[in-house]
Order: C-alpha cells, then sequence, then structure tokens
C-alpha cells in the first residue's frame, strides 16, 4: 500500500495499470512523478502506460463489451452495481478530497464539498436510468406493422478527463456511460491520477465485471494513441479546445463518436438595476474557486458604462481580501496555481494584456511564497473585447472589465468570441435576463450567478465543445438508437436495455 501527502490518500497499486479487472504490471518503466503545487516536491509516483498498455485496456475492454455480461444485463441490473461503487466511493470522500488538495492545490473545504457531489452524481445517473424510455413504440408508416425504437450501448468509451477536476469530470462521464452498458477505458491527466486508482478500486470491491472499467495513466502520445484505436466506439475528453479539435479529427476519420467538453471565456453581463455588492460578492468568490481554473469560469466582466467605477471599486476591495496561501488553513479561500506551467501560463498573459493596452486594477502577480505557485487574484480594466486577455482562455484568477453601451451592445460583446460554454446575468428583471440568455450563444445561461446544472445538460456553443453531459442528455450520449419494424409486438422484449 502506498501513501500520498503524509498518509492523507492509499492506493494499492500505483505502480500498475488496472486492466481486466486486475492489477496489471506497467509495459514501461517510466513513471510520472506528483509534484505539489505548495512545495514544489515530488510526492509520488504512478505507472506511466505506453502503446501496448492501451492496447492491453481496450482489447479488455472491447472483449468485456462483445462478449461479456455487460451490456447484456437491464438497466436495473447495472444500476445495483454502480449503486455499490457509489457506497464505496463515499467511504471515500475524505482521500479523494485530500487527493484534490494535494495533486492541484484546492482549498480542501472547497474540495471536500465538490467531491461529495461528484459521488452523488453516480447515485442521481441510476434514478435518471430508472426512469428512462430504454425502448418504446412509435408510429410507423407501414400498415399492419409496429415499430420498436431502442436505445442500446455505443460500445466502448475512452473517457478522458482534465487534472483540474479530476473526479468530477470522471463521474459525469463513467457514470452514464456504465449506466448505458458500455465499457470504459479511463484516461486520467498525468497530474491527477489519484482519484482514478481510488475509482478503480472501489469498482474492483463492488465486484465489477472485469474489463468493465480499465484505467491507465498516459501521456500525451499514448493518449493519442488510445484515440486512434479502432476498438474504441467513442471518445469522451474534457480539456483544451485544441487538444479537443485534434480528437475530433481522429474521430472523423474512422466515424467514431466523440464527445468534447472544452475551453471557456464566459461573460458575465451586469445590468443597471443589478446590486453591485452583491455582484461582486459572487464574482470574487467564483474566480477564486479552484484558482480560476475552471472553463465554465465568470472572466470577461461587462458592465454599464455609469456603473464602472462603482463596480471596479467593490471588485478591487472584494478581490484584495481573499485569503491566497496553505489550502489545509482554515483562513485561505484560494489554494496555488496547479503546476508550474500553469502560471508560467497566466504571467505571460498577464504580460500580454499590459503589452496591448489593458490596466491593472489589481493584483498581476506571483505571491511571495518560499515556494509554490501562488499567484494574486487579478482584475484587468479597460480591455478591448478583441484583444489577447479577452479572447484567450488563461485558466486563471484573472478576469477582464469591458464597457457597453447599451443592452444590444452587451450581448454583441458576449458573443463577440469563438466560445460559447457559459455566462450569467446580472438583474433583478427576470424578463430582461431571459431575453438576454436567449441571444447569448453559449450552453448555459443563468441570472445572478454561474448555475451549471448536470443534473439537466452541461455543454457548449462554439469551439466550447460538442454534445451535453449530466442528465438524461448524458445517458443519451453514450447510446444509440436502433428502429425494429415487426410484423407484431413480441411477446417478450429481447436484448440489454429492455
Amino acid at each position: 500500500m502506498a501513501t500520498f501527502f503524509d498518509g492523507k490518500v492509499q492506493v494499492a497499486h500505483p505502480d500498475r495499470h488496472y486492466i481486466g479487472g486486475e492489477w496489471t504490471p506497467s509495459s514501461s518503466t517510466s513513471r510520472f512523478d506528483l509534484i505539489s503545487p505548495t512545495t514544489e516536491a515530488v510526492t509520488g509516483q504512478v505507472a506511466a502506460a505506453g502503446e501496448v498498455d492501451v492496447d492491453r485496456a481496450v482489447a479488455a475492454a472491447r472483449h468485456a463489451f462483445d462478449q461479456g455480461p455487460w451490456p447484456l444485463m437491464n438497466p436495473a441490473e447495472r444500476s445495483e452495481y454502480i449503486t455499490r461503487l457509489a457506497e464505496r466511493l463515499r467511504g471515500r470522500i475524505e482521500e479523494l478530497a485530500h487527493a484534490w488538495t494535494g495533486q492541484i492545490g484546492v482549498a480542501h473545504d472547497y474540495a471536500a464539498v465538490g467531491y461529495a457531489m461528484a459521488v452523488d452524481f453516480f447515485e442521481a445517473q441510476v434514478k435518471t436510468a430508472a426512469s428512462f424510455p430504454w425502448e418504446e413504440q412509435r408510429p410507423t408508416a407501414y400498415p399492419d406493422s409496429v415499430a420498436l425504437v431502442r436505445q442500446e450501448p455505443v460500445g466502448v468509451v475512452a473517457a478522458i478527463v482534465p487534472w483540474n477536476a479530476p473526479f468530477f469530470s470522471t463521474a459525469i462521464k463513467v457514470a452514464p456511460a456504465l449506466m448505458a452498458g458500455c465499457t470504459v477505458v479511463l484516461k486520467p491527466s498525468p497530474e491527477t491520477p489519484l482519484e482514478a486508482y481510488i475509482l478503480a478500486e472501489c469498482a474492483e470491491a463492488a465486484g465489477f465485471p472485469p474489463g468493465v472499467l480499465n484505467v491507465i495513466v498516459a501521456d500525451r502520445d499514448a493518449s493519442d494513441y488510445l484515440v486512434r484505436r479502432p476498438g474504441v466506439d467513442k471518445v469522451s475528453f474534457t480539456g483544451s479546445t485544441e487538444t479537443g479539435k485534434r480528437i475530433a479529427a481522429v474521430c472523423a476519420d474512422r466515424v467514431a463518436r466523440v464527445a468534447l467538453e472544452l475551453g471557456g471565456k464566459s461573460p458575465a453581463i451586469v445590468l443597471e438595476d443589478a446590486d453591485i455588492d452583491q455582484v461582486t460578492d459572487v464574482m470574487a468568490s467564483s474566480l477564486s474557486e479552484v484558482s480560476g481554473q475552471v472553463c465554465v469560469n465568470m472572466t470577461r466582466y461587462l458592465i454599464p458604462e455609469s456603473l464602472k467605477d462603482e463596480f471596479i471599486a467593490s471588485m478591487v476591495r472584494k478581490l484584495e481580501k481573499i485569503t491566497v496561501g496553505d489550502p489545509y488553513a482554515p483562513e485561505t479561500t484560494m489554494g496555488p496555481l496547479a503546476t508550474r506551467r500553469q502560471i508560467e501560463k497566466v504571467e505571460w498573459f498577464v504580460q500580454k494584456g499590459l503589452e496591448e493596452g489593458a490596466k491593472l486594477a489589481t493584483g498581476g502577480r506571483r505571491l511571495p511564497h518560499a515556494a509554490g505557485y501562488y499567484f494574486e487574484p487579478t482584475l484587468f480594466v479597460d480591455v478591448d473585447n478583441m484583444s489577447t486577455i479577452a479572447q484567450e482562455e488563461i485558466f486563471g484568477p484573472v478576469a477582464c472589465v469591458t464597457t457597453y453601451r447599451d443592452i444590444d451592445d452587451a450581448i454583441r460583446l458576449a458573443n463577440e468570441s469563438k466560445f460559447g460554454l457559459a455566462g450569467a446575468i446580472f438583474t433583478n428583471d427576470s424578463s430582461a435576463a431571459y431575453r438576454i440568455a436567449t441571444a447569448v450563444k453559449a450552453g448555459s445561461l443563468a441570472q445572478n450567478g454561474l448555475k451549471p446544472d448536470f443534473s439537466i445538460a452541461h455543454g457548449g456553443f462554439k469551439q466550447s465543445g460538442v454534445g451535453r453531459e449530466g442528465g438524461e442528455e448524458g445517458l443519451k450520449s453514450y447510446l444509440e438508437m436502433k428502429t425494429i419494424v415487426l410484423d407484431a409486438l413480441p411477446e417478450v422484449a429481447a436484448g440489454a436495455s429492455s
């Protein structure tokens, strides 16, 4: 048993991969170092998968789908396994939260709440499945015939998750894929693999059939190899837009199914009737969550000219009250950025913003800690909406203020982006919020806050992605629809999903 972060996380086989229901030695001697963002020290290692391991994992998932019992079970039978899995995960929430804090520096109080919600998603998927129309009769154009529409699992799924919220991203992919009857090859980020190991241990303890869930940790080359495997029927990816484009192109070449949850640059449109103190409370809190490393985060503040000075003054006060430091300290509200690479990227964007004429209202610098990737909450003002910092996803605690003339101008500025993931409208007028929400091209809009709801559906317009995750829509994305036309209704429905 290997321990991480002073014994807070225990993983049985970090030197192996979970393939075909067994902890399999790696074909490679390479290892990934886990580097603490608070100390910059190596805190442990896990096995790095090579192409041989990818082939083994895909073959195991393929065999489990083509020959195993999993896709042939009815949904109620699969639900029993997933419920047991959720129970096992719930018993390890504390470890999962420590893994999130230890690997990327998320404030621990936030981590504990966030990962409890992620476990809830497995149970929510069971409830969704209970009322889902797995098979239904439909009218048909053929006289004296009956038509049945069935939902059947798409097949082997490669689930590729990012480092910023690894267990949550895993849950919203793995739970519906398993519920649908698919088998899964889960590929976590090398920066944050521990949650995937815990999930595999819980699936093993819950008695999942061999090959239904497989876990390998891989770098970019081996991950690309996984995406190109003919045995993979669908790729579900969360990450950068550039990587998503590459995956989409590879999947298009062999007509594999693909779901992409990509970047964002979410606008927050503030109307003149909004309470600025309440608005900045929400915005400052949102910007500090996961140190701003959240794809849906509101990072473009669109403010009427009449409220500009009041808004900036209030926002600066709130950001300067954020306590940045040790994620385990009770007074900390924002921990470090996840990696050296990420803090250097944020520094580059700050410098680019200054070069292009934006002004810093507060922040913009590393904090003087002895070690760790700590960065100040940062607010730019007088930002041109077409500038680099307004158009590109920074993925850090950096936000931009741009003013607008009227509502139509605000909508234009909001839509003047290659992204379309989420957004918010701050107003007491629900009718005005609705009008703006219907005009802004984004997958999720809410009044007076950022409110992504994974019990309904989550996903983006434009270059923010393809497909939806969460709720019934998320389950559907792992299913194929089959039409059957018969001379009469069968006495007993055949197949897996009836």
